[in-house]
């Protein structure tokens, strides 16, 4: 993660925010969720930066429908907390529960479910955007279309999310009934992931380290919400309270990891014994374990030591994706770079967004050290990811280039088009979109 300096600001009510943006001491501002973008996304350098956690309250809830509307500040944690004791979960659910809901639909954030259910915009009916000059547009698929599409995907680059409209999902327990299944090679794990539909989620753990005859090894985790019949035979005792919140964690890692730890031999162990405790067998888990495993480690990227890491996110399009992370994942386990994390999922079709990052395949995601030669090696990366059609996520992005983002995402200039009548002025930049180049404007 990059170090910027910014300017700061923390409205506390959505008429602030149109006070905020009228023209005056700052050029550019970008609204800010959790922070829990891996680059420079929700940066601004030597520009504003809005801060949306006081901007999160709910404004009503639909109980028929399942419709939500709340402010765009509020967390995926706060809605789990309010609505899953009453049988409501998240349609769609990252790998933290720490994001804003107007930075889940800016970055139009995907799950284990993206093979049958789409994107979180998917399940977005309509939301408020406050564009630059003062005016909140009402858009969804049918009213404000364009902005709509735009936004979805859009880095927060076409005005601010001050509320969204969000269908949840009807749950009977607050567990999952998940079967683990341990898989020898990339070809093994691919094959078992073209059985993806018949799964509501499904994601594999991938040993990048693993070479030769087990290059790509992993344990593939389907799940399923579980029925009361289901934990009334997994676990009886949660019969009490079968919507009942996952407990809160106190593990932390409390200091920067001495960088010595982290080399091939320990994460090499880590990955052996994580694949060895993961024998295939159908268990019930909550749901913070299945959709939020490191959630419950305070500050765990503090393993990777004081020089850090870079998360790695690629699509590759079905019909070269399996040539593709084979390329890739060579390149990894060649380079012995250490990583715990490195995850393999299944992705449904596209959707209208011109920025939205999945389409029709696989994504695979992985942690990278940082070294000094970091950069050389992610351009290498980058240039196995065109080769085979595919693209990175902006969210995780730090280090592509102007020319490979335009490659990558070739509907670019469409959305530009719409951003420029949207903000004529470019008063909504990031750090992202200047490295990248993405608003063009003279």
């Amino acid at each position: 993660m990059p170090k910027q300096e910014c300017h700061l600001f923390r409205p506390e009510k959505s008429h602030a925010l149109e006070q905020l943006i009228t023209p005056g001491d700052e050029s550019t501002f970008l609204a800010r969720g959790l922070g829990r973008a891996y680059g420079d996304a929700a940066l601004n350098e030597n520009g504003g930066v809005i801060l949306n956690e006081r901007l999160n309250r709910f404004i009503s809830f639909d109980e028929d429908r399942g419709v939500l509307e709340c402010e765009g500040g509020v967390s995926l944690a706060e809605i789990i907390e309010i609505f899953l004791p009453r049988g409501w979960f998240l349609p769609v659910s990252p790998g933290t529960k720490f994001v804003t809901i107007g930075g889940a639909l800016a970055c139009d954030i995907h799950g284990k479910n993206h093979h049958r259910d789409g994107s979180f915009s998917a399940f977005v009916d309509q939301f408020h955007l406050l564009i630059a000059n003062g005016e909140t547009l009402i858009c969804s698929r049918q009213q404000n279309e364009k902005a709509f599409w735009a936004t979805v995907g859009g880095m927060g680059l076409t005005g601010i999310i001050t509320r969204v409209q969000l269908r949840l999902r009807r749950v009977s327990t607050s567990s999952l009934v998940v079967h683990y299944q341990q898989l020898p090679n990339l070809d093994a794990v691919l094959e078992q992931l073209l059985e993806d539909e018949k799964h509501t989620y499904s994601v594999a753990w991938i040993d990048c380290l693993a070479s030769g005859d087990a290059l790509g090894r992993g344990v593939l985790m389907r799940g399923e919400h579980a029925n009361l019949d289901d934990v009334k035979v997994l676990s009886p005792r949660q019969m009490d309270n079968p919507l009942q919140l996952a407990s809160s964690s106190t593990l932390t890692v409390p200091i920067d990891m001495p960088e010595f730890l982290l080399n091939p031999t320990t994460v090499g162990a880590f990955n052996a014994l994580y694949y060895a405790a993961h024998k295939t067998k159908r268990v019930l888990v909550d749901y913070e374990k299945y959709f939020y495993p490191l959630d419950s480690i305070s500050h765990w990227n503090r393993l990777y030591g004081k020089a850090g890491f870079i998360q790695y996110q690629v699509a590759l399009p079905a019909e070269q994706s399996a040539a593709g992370l084979k390329a890739l994942l060579e390149a990894v386990s060649a380079s012995k770079r250490a990583s715990f994390l490195a995850v393999l999922k299944t992705f449904g079709a596209a959707n209208e967004a011109p920025l939205s990052f999945p389409f029709k395949g696989h994504t695979l995601t992985f942690d990278i050290p940082f070294r000094d030669d970091l950069p050389e090696f992610v351009r290498q990366l980058d240039e196995i990811t065109l080769q085979f059609g595919g693209r990175i996520y902006l969210a995780k992005d730090a280090l592509l280039s102007e020319e490979n983002f335009r490659a990558m995402y070739p509907r670019w200039e469409e959305w530009l088009k719409i951003k420029r009548e949207l903000d004529p002025k470019n008063r909504f930049s990031s750090s992202l979109a200047r490295r990248l180049q993405m608003e063009l404007y003279n």
